[in-house]
């Protein structure tokens, strides 16, 4: 299973319950986004607030996020979108002091920053890292996401330690998309967080069901 082999690089479940931490890319993630709406049904998911949205600067990003998990006090796992994913890998690349308390990481549609980005903005996040996440990590890739190939992001993936989950033609994942509140990344980040935590933990409303496509997994929906 795709989301249990991701935390398998982790022997020690966590001693107490992750803060969710959601990091949008360009532009920030509006109200019909799926981390804005997550936001909104949890007290204990909150947003990285980069600053810089319509020109981000990779350090800046960087010292922001790590920042935000200084702050939280306890483990954290990272709930990122487009290029937030870019700013984990890069503070993972940063070799930083905080790492043991990055719990997990979600990772969902990470822009291609190398080839002819379709957003010359992406550029300053390029190349990408080629350090391996130093915590257990799962990317979300779509198949037809106009900023980077299904190909390329699951070769991110590879070189990040991650396991990928095929979504599907679902654009850039984003509220676009028309994925409202995302049942099925829900369902993923549960599964995550059940993982690397003692006890599974109720996370936003239930009723996700879904094909974890390319993996071998597949649940039913309930007749």
């Amino acid at each position: 299973m795709a989301v249990k082999e991701a935390a398998m690089r982790t022997n020690e479940k966590l001693p107490s319950e992750p803060v969710l931490l959601t990091l949008p890319g360009i532009d920030n993630s509006g109200p019909g986004h799926w981390q804005t709406i997550w936001e909104r049904e949890r007290s204990d998911m909150h947003r990285v607030h980069f600053g810089s949205w319509n020109n981000p600067e990779r350090d800046s990003w960087v010292r922001r996020l790590n920042a935000a998990i200084a702050a939280a006090g306890r483990p954290v796992v990272l709930v990122a979108h487009s290029l937030g994913c870019h700013a984990v890998a890069w503070w993972n690349a940063s070799e930083p002091t905080l790492a043991s308390q990055v719990a997990a990481a979600f990772l969902v549609a990470p822009p291609d920053v190398e080839h002819a980005p379709i957003d010359h903005r992406l550029q300053p996040f390029g190349p990408v890292p080629r350090k391996r996440l130093t915590f257990p990590a799962l990317v979300v890739g779509s198949r037809n996401d106009p900023y980077a190939s299904y190909g390329h992001v699951r070769a991110m993936a590879r070189i990040w330690g991650a396991r990928i989950v095929d979504a599907g033609p679902m654009g850039h994942i984003n509220s676009d998309s028309g994925l409202l509140d995302w049942p099925y990344g829900k369902y993923l980040v549960r599964r995550l967080i059940e993982a690397v935590t003692p006890s599974p933990l109720p996370l936003l409303a239930s009723g996700a069901v879904a094909t974890m496509q390319g993996q071998g997994i597949g649940t039913r929906a309930p007749r």
